[in-house]
């Protein structure tokens, strides 16, 4: 059974904590997290770039000059996608790119990269991360322990903790999501990921 070192916000280390098998014991399936996130990673473009087409430039109605004896190519208007100020050949338009994929998809890609994270040490679980007040220092200090070196660190909490997000908003390299919120590309974007201990339950019950 995988488990997982337990810390406090001051960093001091309570011991393993027992995870289930099925969401952090997953073999790595490279095909699966490279659909998904291919997938997510469409979903969140928004396809509004727009380019004009030859009959969508503004002008060029009138022939610019006659159709021989000039010795140049014959042209019937200058909005030619060939001239400087014509349309543009095979631009791009408005679009959806979203993508449906399977939630049975999204979970299993989701259960391999937390496993990869847990097998890489790169997976902690904290006791609890709530915070009084909106203070940035004490949550800066708390990320400068469980991430000396400065890599992007992912804090997953089991509800939405307005205190949390407003302390963290301005520390570089941090992030802040929920665990019903937690997806794929969540976790790969971030080098070291912390779980709340409530959040764990949470996402065992939500992959399981």
């Amino acid at each position: 059974m995988p488990s997982a070192k337990v810390y406090t916000m001051d960093g001091s280390e309570l011991g393993p904590m027992d995870l289930n098998d099925a969401v952090f014991g997953v073999e790595a399936n490279e095909a699966v997290v490279h659909a998904v996130v291919k997938g997510l990673r469409n979903s969140r473009r928004q396809g509004t770039a727009s380019t004009k087409a030859r009959a969508d430039v503004r002008g060029g109605g009138a022939k610019p000059f006659r159709q021989k004896g000039t010795g140049h190519a014959r042209r019937g208007t200058t909005r030619d996608p060939l001239l400087r100020g014509g349309g543009v050949i095979w631009g791009p338009h408005p679009r959806r790119y979203r993508q449906k994929i399977p939630t049975q998809l999204k979970r299993q890609a989701l259960c391999c990269v937390l496993s990869d994270r847990l097998r890489g040490d790169a997976l902690c679980v904290i006791e609890s991360l709530a915070v009084e007040a909106p203070k940035t220092k004490p949550l800066a200090e708390m990320v400068r322990r469980f991430s000396p070196d400065g890599r992007k660190t992912l804090f997953v909490t089991a509800a939405v903790a307005p205190n949390v997000l407003l302390s963290t908003r301005n520390i570089p390299r941090v992030s802040v999501t929920t665990a019903s919120d937690l997806n794929a590309l969540d976790v790969l974007d971030a080098y070291r990921v912390v779980v709340a201990a409530d959040a764990v339950k949470m996402l065992e019950e939500r992959l399981t």
